[in-house]
């Protein structure tokens, strides 16, 4: 990612504005009923029991995470496409109008849509195709889907606060840890310090 830190720098020389800059990972995760699955220990020759349920109602939960300073902002939408994204968009804008916000963000078609309506106070930075590796945020979808692995809910409101609970117990540290790619946090810090 050698690109990150000329276009960081290209989007932050480029601004009219000459307030706090803040760089995010953006991105966007399934969340539903049927269960995620992770292994279990047993003792040797036990076969592990797990419950599984066919239910396949779910959620998206959308989501931005500062790697710097652990800062977050998540919102849960029924479905991924470019509608759902302009409210997430517009509503991360509000929740952080008194800074500039850069977004580093996957290729996925409803990131480039024509139809999309920037907010005057934040940029986007698409990342190389078919890298989820290089997005910091998947650690923290990897670390939420732990904590519920091997769960079953009895419906989707229940899910949906369990995650919302884990979230908030998650501290700006824990987001910051998860997050803290090396790539990530020496591009920043190049740019802004």
């Amino acid at each position: 990612m050698s690109n990150l830190k000329a276009t960081i720098s290209f989007i932050a020389s480029s601004l009219p504005f000459d307030g706090n800059i803040k760089v995010f990972s953006q991105d966007e995760s399934r969340f539903g009923l049927l269960p995620v699955q992770r292994r279990i220990i047993t003792l040797r020759g036990t076969k592990p029991i797990l419950h599984v349920q066919h239910e396949f109602e779910n959620y998206y939960l959308y989501g931005a995470v500062e790697p710097l300073t652990g800062e977050h902002f998540f919102l849960e939408l029924p479905i991924l496409d470019t509608e759902c994204f302009q409210i997430f968009i517009d509503e991360f804008s509000r929740a952080y109008e008194d800074s500039f916000n850069i977004l580093i963000l996957d290729r996925g078609s409803f990131h480039k849509a024509k139809s999309l309506k920037f907010p005057s106070n934040v940029a986007f930075i698409l990342l190389p195709p078919y890298s989820p590796e290089l997005s910091p945020i998947e650690r923290v979808w990897e670390s939420i889907k732990d904590e519920i692995a091997n769960e079953l809910y009895p419906d989707i409101d229940s899910l949906k606060d369990r995650v919302a609970s884990i979230i908030c117990d998650y501290s700006d540290s824990k987001f910051s840890s998860l997050t803290s790619y090396s790539y990530f946090i020496n591009a920043v810090n190049d740019v802004f310090q």
